[in-house]
């Protein structure tokens, strides 16, 4: 019988380009099930401002693992060691406290549920927003913002990434293929959250294996959508 694992947290490693791997590995061994690596920029502060009097930024990979919170030290030591974060220029991680979780049905899992809707009063449930961040295969993201839209969603935004989970473990020439991935941001109004998870469940399938996972973040403030906030809740 599988161990009873309870919540999860997201753990953000952000490190220099063609580090991500190594983190990706030291994470599994760990006892991480999967995650995906997105691309970026950025700038640390051991890194020059400019170069040749132009603005400088350096490619930088963000790994996202979503962990179980009974085995996340065993995984921050394992990536703090693999990656050297303790030195300086190395990179940094930091860790987001998950609120509701789909996509994950492969595991004896059960959720500590962190703020139920339907226990709150109406003046507080329609209050402030959640951010969805769902990955799935790449070419699956069209599937996401439509079910999104059904669930409430105005839209979504879609990052393009790769990564690996449990059931993704083809080879080339002994070599480890990541697939690629689509990551949606869906910035949701909290009195929806649920429908838009229901909708995502129901229209991507997301809780068969494989077909990838859903999770959602707290958000505290919002700027830019000053329609959503005076919007009479439905």
């Amino acid at each position: 019988m599988n161990k009873l694992r309870r919540d999860h947290k997201l753990l953000v490693t952000i490190v220099k380009k063609g580090k991500a791997k190594k983190v990706m590995k030291a994470a599994k061994s760990a006892g991480s099930e999967g995650g995906t690596i997105l691309i970026g920029a950025g700038r640390g502060i051991h890194e020059k401002k400019k170069v040749f009097g132009v603005d400088a930024l350096y490619e930088k990979e963000l790994v996202l693992n979503l962990i179980p919170e009974d085995i996340l030290p065993n995984v921050l030591n394992a990536v703090l060691t693999e990656a050297k974060l303790y030195e300086k220029g190395k990179g940094l991680g930091f860790i987001i406290d998950i609120k509701k979780t789909i996509g994950i049905a492969h595991m004896n899992y059960e959720e500590e549920v962190k703020e139920d809707i339907e226990e709150m009063t109406d003046d507080i449930k329609h209050k402030g927003f959640d951010l969805i961040i769902t990955i799935v295969n790449k070419g699956d993201a069209g599937k996401v913002i439509d079910a999104s839209n059904r669930g409430g969603a105005e839209g979504g935004t879609v990052i393009n990434g790769r990564g690996s989970g449990i059931h993704e473990k083809a080879k080339l020439f002994s070599i480890a293929i990541e697939p690629e991935k689509d990551v949606v941001l869906t910035l949701i109004k909290k009195s929806y959250t649920k429908k838009v998870l229901k909708a995502i469940e129901e229209d991507v399938q997301i809780n068969e294996p494989g077909k990838g996972i859903s999770f959602v973040l707290p958000v505290e403030q919002t700027i830019g959508i000053h329609h959503l906030m005076k919007e009479a809740p439905k």
